[in-house]
């Protein structure tokens, strides 16, 4: 199934991203993505969860 995101013009002031290398990611570490999703079930630890949003410059 292909990536559904949208890069909106302004920043998702709901949340804080660090990852540089991410097409929705903004200086000041903002995310520029309308949504996000984050997988991984019965995830028990941080570790274990992946941000499928994630998308390469």
């Amino acid at each position: 199934m292909p990536n559904q995101t949208k890069k909106m013009s302004k920043p998702n002031g709901e949340i804080k991203c660090l990852v540089n290398t991410c097409h929705y990611y903004g200086s000041g570490d903002h995310c520029f993505a309308d949504k996000i999703e984050v997988q991984s079930p019965n995830a028990s630890t941080t570790e274990m969860t992946d941000c499928m949003t994630f998308l390469p410059e």
